[in-house]
């Protein structure tokens, strides 16, 4: 029989990294720019530029996808084991 893998299964699932701190420095656009810009507070931005997010909030995203002009894929990346 086929068996599904799950987390339960496996020890390492590899893990979410943030690309923002990439972004903006290739955008030339500063942490507190970015944060004025998104209406967010600047410690929400350096968080995710610090690949320190535990949640996402899509509503954040949406806005620094609209304010860098990118995709949620540039943003977002799986790293797998």
């Amino acid at each position: 029989m086929n068996e599904q893998k799950t987390v339960f299964q496996i020890n390492d699932y590899g893990h979410i990294h943030l690309k923002l701190s990439e972004m903006l420095e290739a955008s030339g656009l500063s942490r507190n720019a970015l944060a004025r810009n998104a209406h967010t507070r600047f410690e929400v931005i350096d968080r995710w530029c610090e690949n320190h997010v535990e949640k996402l909030d899509l509503d954040i995203l949406a806005r620094i996808c609209y304010v860098l002009e990118c995709r949620v894929d540039d943003l977002i990346e799986y790293v797998e084991k």
